[in-house]
């Protein structure tokens, strides 16, 4: 995926933040780091390559602020599997100090190796509810990256110009004839077809869209998907639904597409007309077609069939955890960095109007969230028409091994839809009864 730069501007302004902040925490204190002397490296392993740069460039000013700190960083992500990379990394003996975890269930996977972070700023600082999937009785286990949001990514021009008010769709219904309206226009629009449905990830399938229709299952709360030890699929007939429509109208062969096909290739340059994706897209529309990611998409939710007036899936995509079996050292510069991360004006400033990020912490200036999708999701979560990210409380593995894998056998004619919900009853099923 292509990714944003740091504008000159924004370092300059970071930089000045920076030397303010320099030797200075948020309550005024003398900054800590390295205090002794002696250089403390503190190794990230993280997923997130939209940011990969940008987070680069602000963890080089911190090491600025703090000399005697040094942070090394390694990404993996973007159609690679970050939890077999981490598994690997810690079976290698080479483990990082700061490293990601997704949920109740990578919690309790990940728990002896899981620092206590109640103690930080930034814990204190998060938004209601953030925690929560990272809290086993008093300890907070992880700090949340940030909300993201995600549903139907749509061109707004090609919309209008096939005369169809986004805000009509409301169910399935609605949405089908939208779609075939489009399909009538291809050749006026300049589409090659509706959809880029990237069959290829399974990530798309088996956890952002399975979540749509399992949330309403467990009550879109993700410890109740956590607790449960049964899947019954209750919305399995309008899941089917989407993922036809999807396959049908898409830029064909669905299974071997890929992200940076869907939105990069397709959407961007406006070869498609909607696409399944979240607001982390928007850097790789914008390095392509700025003009099209700041006034030409909007993001409408997926419909469920059986629940009205579904919202968009909000939640935290990913949160900070710090190695405690790491030196007591690289402990409290991991936590010290992650405070000035997500508390600091330089920090601040980076998570909001670099990054892109919809913070999950009080004390932001939430008028600079701009990107058109952003602002959607923000707006749907300040009025409670959301649904929750459920898939954080799938077994291990299940979502994309199981469900998402099988999804594609689907897509390729190899198994049917029953056998694919069977398979992944069954499986739920054997998971948790271990």
């Amino acid at each position: 995926m292509k990714e944003l730069k740091f504008s000159k501007g924004l370092v300059a302004s970071l930089m000045l933040s920076a030397a303010v902040l320099a030797g200075c925490n948020s309550d005024g204190e003398e900054n800590a780091s390295g205090s002794d002397g002696e250089e403390v490296t503190v190794d990230i392993f993280q997923f997130k390559v939209e940011f990969k740069d940008q987070f680069e460039d602000v963890v080089a000013l911190y090491e600025e602020e703090n000399p005697n700190v040094n942070i090394e960083i390694t990404t993996v992500g973007g159609g690679e599997d970050y939890g077999a990379a981490l598994r690997s990394r810690f079976a290698s003996g080479n483990e990082p100090a700061i490293f990601n975890i997704g949920g109740p269930q990578d919690v309790a996977d990940w728990k002896d190796n899981l620092s206590d972070l109640a103690d930080t700023e930034a814990a204190g600082a998060a938004l209601e509810g953030t925690l929560d999937g990272v809290t086993v009785e008093s300890e907070v286990l992880g700090l949340p990256y940030n909300q993201e949001g995600y549903g139907f990514i749509y061109n707004t021009r090609l919309f209008e110009e096939a005369g169809i008010d986004p805000a009509s769709i409301t169910d399935f219904a609605a949405l089908e004839e939208a779609v075939k309206t489009l399909d009538s226009q291809k050749e006026e629009l300049g589409l090659e077809s509706v959809f880029a449905f990237p069959g290829k990830e399974a990530w798309v399938t088996g956890l952002h869209l399975s979540n749509t229709f399992l949330a309403p299952e467990f009550d879109n709360n993700v410890l109740t998907a956590f607790d449960a030890k049964t899947v019954d699929f209750k919305y399995a007939d309008g899941f089917k639904k989407i993922v036809d429509l999807q396959n049908e109208y898409s830029k064909q062969p669905t299974v071997s597409l890929d992200y940076s096909q869907q939105v990069e290739e397709l959407f961007s340059l406006e070869r498609v007309a909607i696409i399944q994706q979240g607001n982390w897209a928007y850097g790789s529309i914008a390095g392509i077609d700025p003009e099209l990611a700041d006034n030409g998409i909007g993001m409408m939710p997926i419909p469920v069939e059986g629940v009205e007036n579904a919202g968009l899936p909000v939640g935290v995509p990913m949160y900070w955890g710090v190695n405690k079996k790491a030196d007591e050292a690289v402990v409290k510069e991991s936590k010290a960095f992650l405070d000035w991360l997500y508390t600091s004006d330089a920090g601040k400033t980076a998570v909001v109007e670099d990054f892109k990020f919809i913070p999950a912490y009080e004390g932001y200036d939430t008028s600079k969230i701009t990107d058109p999708m952003s602002k959607a999701i923000y707006d749907a979560s300040e009025s409670g028409n959301t649904i929750g990210w459920v898939f954080m409380g799938y077994p291990t593995g299940w979502g994309e091994d199981e469900l998402g894998s099988n999804i594609q056998k689907y897509l390729s004619e190899e198994a049917s839809w029953d056998e694919v919900i069977d398979s992944a009853k069954e499986a739920w099923g054997t998971n948790r009864a271990e």
